[in-house]
């Protein structure tokens, strides 16, 4: 059959429902649990292709073109074809057709998971499906309900959700005009929308949208047509999902507000939420991602019915929405903040790589990981230092645990001394693995994310010491100031590729770096001697390396660009910015050692 990479092997089947002939293609062991997966508009089923040639592996994967969409024929008349009580019996039709005897997993994307709410929550539909994955489509009863309590006690917090969920609703009221729709797809915006979603949405350029877009896109203009306004004004008061419910949620969707998802738990008891940082066609941008949820809940919702134990910890941080299942690497992840950064992650059930020069430090941190919660940890022993080290490391995990998806730059070293006393070779030391193992991290793991085009995010651990000057620290402070600088660089050019890069500086923190840090110009009885009272200097200030840990989950969250962590941290930037004489004065005092 013609199609797409990921369709280009599968099996085609015709359906026959209501007068029309459903296209519908399948992937994979028709033995294994069944993944439906219903396209929106103006796609058709060739939007998931991404998508189930990942879950192929693991699953019997049916994707089907809506009706009047891609190879499937259109209803005649067009008018009144289209409505949620037609749709739900073509796609009873499907899974009959290709899983007779068990229930099948259903997900849907924009129109595709505004039908696929009618599926999971109409009586009809009872025992017909597993489960159910929503992705930037909301039930239009419940939309409906949400618009209607907005209305009846209009605060203004309440008006200003309705004002701004109707300003990204601007297409539907399009969409309603008689013929003006229909003459645009079928001329200047059917053949401008691949550039149009390639520019706006960062959609990949290549053989998607396929050639039918224009008559699908007239044709499923009557999905809004023959069902807006109808369920928004009078929805269903028993609009509950009988189904387990798994929400992915874009954070950059256009056309919904997170807002519209406030109440879903009222409709959905025991939703699973996820967060991702992307647009609207997140099959098409995130499908690495998308995969590993669904097949992670799909999976689960197999064992539970099988009777199956949960094998692993439930993530519980409050960051879990966004984090589950991702691949967090975290150099320097055998002490202080490395490891707390990776017990943070994977507390969020990220997948978790701890890299750290100690094995068994490293180790342990992995064996850690996974008691929190992480689905999945591994340890893996480098020095970040080491070029041709840090090239394999990149080889191995993007062969056998895949790309990273948040990257931290965290190994370092301390280095006290005045710069007359610093040898050369303190200096290569210090630059080494401050600065050049945030390069090789970054040149390496953030090229694979690059290369993937779907997003993700650099951390790099600096300093308060990259914007504080010290007598006392003058090449630890060079190492952490070009760190600093690096990020800032690689936030401008990483930008239009989805990759967000986030330099963090903490202050005093109590961790063993001070145990650890070298003191120049001075012999070793005395080096041993600063080193115990800095580390008792720190262990006085007792900011632990958890808060810091908690301050970089928020800052991918965020996107943020530049976090100074500890109060001190954050008085040296501002002083940094409004009063720098003043900061160079404090730079000229001798430090308590």
């Amino acid at each position: 059959m013609a199609g797409l990479k990921g369709l280009a092997g599968a099996r085609e089947r015709w359906v026959s429902t209501g007068g029309i002939e459903l296209c519908v293609a399948e992937l994979g062991d028709p033995t294994r649990p069944t993944v439906v997966l219903v396209h929106g508009y103006p796609d058709s089923k060739e939007v998931w292709s991404e998508v189930a040639e990942r879950l192929a592996d693991r699953f019997h994967v049916v994707l089907y073109d809506v009706r009047g969409h891609g190879r499937s024929t259109a209803p005649t008349p067009l008018r009144g074809g289209f409505t949620l009580e037609k749709l739900t019996d073509d796609f009873l039709a499907v899974a009959d057709a290709v899983s007779p005897d068990e229930p099948v997993h259903l997900v849907g994307h924009d129109w595709g998971s505004v039908q696929s709410w009618e599926f999971a929550t109409v009586r009809r539909t009872e025992g017909r499906i597993a489960s159910f994955t929503s992705m930037s489509g909301p039930s239009l009863d419940h939309f409906g309900h949400w618009i209607k309590k907005r209305m009846a006690r209009p605060t203004p917090r309440r008006v200003g959700q309705l004002l701004g969920q109707g300003a990204k609703s601007w297409y539907v009221y399009m969409l309603h005009t008689p013929v003006l729709p229909e003459l645009a797809w079928r001329g200047p915006l059917g053949k401008r929308w691949p550039k149009i979603l390639e520019r706006m949405e960062k959609v990949p350029a290549g053989d998607y949208p396929t050639p039918s877009l224009p008559s699908d896109a007239a044709h499923g203009a009557w999905l809004y047509r023959d069902n807006v306004r109808a369920r928004l004004s009078r929805p269903r008061a028993d609009a509950y999902a009988h189904v387990p419910v798994q929400l992915v949620l874009p954070l950059g969707d256009i056309f919904l507000s997170e807002r519209l998802y406030d109440e879903l738990e009222l409709w959905a008891p025991g939703l699973v939420r996820r967060t991702l940082p992307a647009k609207h066609w997140v099959p098409r941008t995130r499908p690495d991602q998308l995969s590993a949820w669904i097949s992670e809940f799909v999976l689960a919702n197999e064992e539970r019915e099988a009777g199956v134990p949960a094998q692993r910890t439930k993530a519980t941080g409050k960051h879990a929405e966004r984090f589950g299942g991702q691949l967090v690497l975290v150099t320097g992840a055998g002490s202080g903040i490395g490891r707390a950064t990776a017990f943070a992650f994977a507390e969020a059930g990220a997948r978790v790589v701890a890299v750290d020069r100690d094995t068994e430090s490293a180790a342990r941190t992995a064996e850690m990981a996974q008691l929190i919660g992480a689905p999945q940890a591994w340890a893996e022993t480098v020095d970040v230092t080491d070029e041709q080290a840090m090239e394999k490391l990149a080889e191995k995990v993007a062969a056998e645990y895949g790309t990273v998806d948040v990257l931290v730059n965290n190994a370092g070293i301390g280095l006290s001394g005045s710069f007359f006393d610093t040898t050369p070779e303190d200096w290569k030391k210090v630059l080494d693995v401050n600065l050049w193992g945030v390069i090789h991290g970054c040149r390496l793991f953030g090229k694979q994310m690059a290369e993937r085009g779907q997003g993700g995010h650099i951390v790099n651990t600096a300093s308060a010491a990259a914007f504080q000057p010290s007598k006392a620290l003058p090449a630890y402070s060079t190492s952490k100031a070009a760190v600093l600088m690096l990020s800032e660089c690689l936030r401008a050019e990483l930008a239009g590729q989805g990759i967000g890069v986030s330099a963090i500086c903490p202050g005093l923190v109590n961790t063993n770096i001070t145990a650890t840090a070298r003191f120049a110009g001075v012999d070793a009885e005395e080096e041993k001697r600063r080193q115990k009272k800095s580390s008792r200097l720190y262990g006085l200030r007792n900011y632990p390396p958890e808060k810091v840990a908690d301050a970089i989950l928020t800052a991918v969250v965020r996107n943020q660009a530049v976090v100074p962590v500890t109060p001190e941290a954050r008085g040296a930037h501002l002083m940094s910015r409004f009063t720098p004489k003043a900061l160079r004065a404090v730079a000229r005092l001798e430090p308590p050692l």
